[in-house]
């Protein structure tokens, strides 16, 4: 293996994988194997993730991870990586972990004096009724599995009635299950990237869904949400959520590249997750928030790309 990395190091672009994020997986990989050959890497090589992972990994200088989802974004690859000591792009094990739980990640953050928005966990032995649980929250509410992407799984309750069909939806997802506080306000997110040692977020994108919340469809289908970016907020509001996000990407060890989302309401920035492996299709997020900052897309790769090792 390479000491360094370089033109000819061997890059393994991971993607597909086995979680319900694998066709967003795949077209985020697509992209950016092709822009590390664009770039002149000449031994990058699209490997789509399947149970053999570990034996196709073998050989390999770099891992390039663009995974989503459930073994990808949790933990489990970086470990395998960490074991095969194949330096990766992105988070590490401890906090790809607790970011893909959403519950986690509000306990993490709580500790910080990070705004969150009222909710309760409901774990997996929860025997009880469902519409008791929830009585110190207020309607409407979302329902939303813990540990899922790409709003797999979630719902918005406007009455008790409809609580337990919600629930019953997101275990099929995750058998814990986070309910909050729906919230009216901007939709935002923000990305992070490390460069030369140092922590910076991107502008702050704000996205309105066509559909009633920002949705599987809304999220991966042209046309169906608009993006301001950068977000129509007041230059101190803009400040405060950066602030905020790389308080919350550091609060929780990232690495390399995250993103944060937000529910900005009444001037106060809620942060919803932390996503630790953003999607790098033609209409994902950090691309166009990275964009907005003057990095193309193919410099946004190598920059991640050369985020490689630092998630020790």
């Amino acid at each position: 293996m390479q000491d360094t990395l370089s033109k000819t190091s061997k890059i393994a672009v991971l993607c597909g994988g086995m979680s319900t994020e694998r066709e967003v997986s795949l077209r985020s990989g697509k992209n950016c194997y092709e822009a590390l050959k664009r770039l002149g890497y000449v031994n990058a090589q699209l490997v789509v993730v399947d149970n053999n992972i570990a034996q196709i990994l073998k050989g390999y200088d770099y891992a390039y991870n663009a995974l989503h989802g459930k073994y990808g974004e949790d933990g489990c690859i970086q470990g395998l990586l960490e074991i095969m000591k194949i330096p990766y792009t992105g988070c590490g094990v401890m906090s790809s972990a607790i970011c893909m739980n959403k519950e986690y990640t509000k306990r993490v953050l709580k500790n910080y004096d990070i705004p969150l928005i009222k909710s309760v966990f409901i774990t997996s032995d929860f025997k009880e009724d469902i519409k008791a649980a929830v009585n110190g929250l207020k309607y409407p509410l979302m329902v939303k599995p813990v540990c899922e992407g790409s709003s797999f799984g979630m719902s918005k309750v406007n009455s008790p009635d409809e609580l337990t069909a919600a629930y019953n939806d997101a275990v099929k997802y995750n058998p814990d299950v986070l309910i909050e506080e729906y919230r009216e306000g901007i939709s935002a997110t923000v990305g992070v990237l490390e460069k030369d040692g140092e922590v910076f977020a991107t502008e702050v994108l704000e996205f309105r869904p066509k559909n009633e919340w920002y949705d599987y469809e809304a999220k991966y289908t042209k046309g169906m949400t608009e993006f301001i970016l950068p977000a129509q907020i007041s230059d101190e509001l803009t400040q405060k959520v950066k602030d905020i996000t790389i308080k919350s990407f550091k609060a929780c060890r990232c690495s390399g590249v995250a993103r944060v989302d937000f529910l900005i309401s009444d001037g106060v920035p809620y942060v919803l997750e932390i996503n630790t492996s953003p999607g790098m299709t033609d209409t994902s997020d950090l691309p166009a928030q990275s964009a907005a900052c003057g990095i193309g897309f193919d410099e946004l790769v190598e920059l991640i790309l050369k985020s490689a090792g630092l998630n020790k």
